[in-house]
């Protein structure tokens, strides 16, 4: 038999994974993992670890396998949570849950479960494994869930060939439903619990509280530019090279106080991220405001009327080299090479058009349709067909 490690969550998509593990024959051993405890900054009452913990137990119980409580707190901070700050300080938002896999579940985590002596690490992920040959060598493919809903490969877009080697996600062939049912079937106290929301792994933390609690409140203006801004009026240029184009295309624009109007203040520019329309405080305008660009050295946040404003809208953005991953290695494109491939900018997003051309510096991916809010310090992935073949932070 082989021995399997699965992180049960409390919730449940992991409780039924680990179901469906020892249903296929492995020995099943569930891990719980606790990666925050301070009590500072959770916004309730509520223990949500504390709850989670008891579920997941509850589970074991359930299905007969053995169950114990890892501590990461110390490492999730370390790499989670500092990274995040730096990151918001820097302007940038970074996306906790795709580090959380790469940090976290599929490296520490990945690390403990082998001294127990697993042959693989199990998740509720739904999201699916391959695995073919090339060269005489297995090589392993990160492929979609087979739930267009639910779909997490996002998430996962930053693993390795050497974490997926050792990966198992039982659930992705099923849809949540179906999950669910299961869960009914067997009678297990996670059946009808909520999906959580909030920060991954820390429970009921909501981003923005959290952010407030740690980085200074600073005052500062909130500007509005008008669509009709010389800024967006495109002139014809002669570029001399696609490099040169897709460098236009890709670049932010340089917003002035005098570009626009104040219309409000705002308690600090590093708590707001591009595309965000709520927590403005703004009235008074025909359509609603979203932030177009923040400017955390001058402390100023730009914004513009509407979801159509020309501030939101980018065809084109930049990935440098040390921020550039493939999970297919083989498929790494070369100076000067191109491919076509499907890509989205968020979780969640329809998979869009879009072209890679690799460069010197880096990598650009350029969309067939302009799309709204690229986020420099977000993650974009890009897919052949439902295999997720490599991703990159928006530089």
């Amino acid at each position: 038999m082989k021995r399997v490690v699965i992180g049960l969550s409390g919730g449940v998509d992991s409780s039924v994974a680990a179901h469906l593990l020892k249903e296929q024959g492995y020995e099943v051993i569930g891990l719980f993992m606790k990666n925050w405890h301070d009590d500072t900054v959770t916004i309730s009452n509520e223990c949500p670890w504390l709850d989670d913990s008891n579920d997941a137990m509850l589970v074991a119980e359930k299905l007969g396998i053995p169950f114990q409580t890892v501590d990461l707190s110390e490492e999730y901070k370390e790499r989670i949570v500092d990274y995040m700050f730096n990151e918001y300080e820097k302007g940038r938002t970074p996306n906790p849950d795709v580090l959380c896999n790469r940090e976290i579940k599929f490296d520490v985590f990945m690390k403990i479960a082998l001294d127990l002596g697993a042959d693989f690490v199990a998740t509720g992920h739904y999201c699916r494994k391959g695995t073919i040959e090339k060269e005489g060598n297995d090589v392993f493919q990160l492929l979609a869930g087979v739930d267009d809903n639910k779909d997490q490969s996002y998430f996962l877009c930053q693993l390795s060939q050497e974490q997926l080697s050792k990966s198992l996600f039982p659930i992705g062939e099923l849809t949540k439903p179906e999950v669910r049912e299961i869960a009914m079937e067997l009678d297990l106290v996670t059946a009808d619990k909520k999906d959580s929301q909030g920060l991954c792994f820390i429970g009921k933390v909501k981003l923005p509280e959290f952010l407030q609690q740690q980085l200074k409140p600073k005052e500062g203006v909130i500007v509005e530019i008008p669509k009709e801004q010389a800024l967006y009026q495109e002139t014809e240029q002669n570029f001399s090279s696609t490099e040169e184009k897709l460098h236009y295309l890709s670049r932010k624009l340089d917003y002035k106080l005098e570009h626009g109007k104040i219309v409000g203040k705002h308690q600090g520019a590093h708590y707001f991220t591009k595309g965000q329309r709520k927590g403005l405080g703004v009235g008074g305008t025909i359509e609603p405001l979203f932030v177009i660009d923040t400017d955390v050295n001058e402390n100023v946040i730009y914004t513009g009327q509407g979801k159509a404003h020309p501030g939101l809208y980018k065809s084109a953005l930049f990935v440098t080299n040390a921020e550039l991953h493939w999970i297919r290695k083989d498929l790494e494109l070369q100076i000067g090479e191109t491919l076509e491939v499907m890509a989205r900018i968020r979780y969640r997003q329809a998979l869009e058009k879009a072209t890679l051309h690799k460069v010197a510096t880096g990598m650009y991916v350029e969309f067939e349709n302009p799309q709204s809010a690229i986020t420099e310090g977000q993650f974009v992935a890009w897919y052949l067909g439902d295999e997720l073949v490599g991703s990159g932070v928006i530089s």
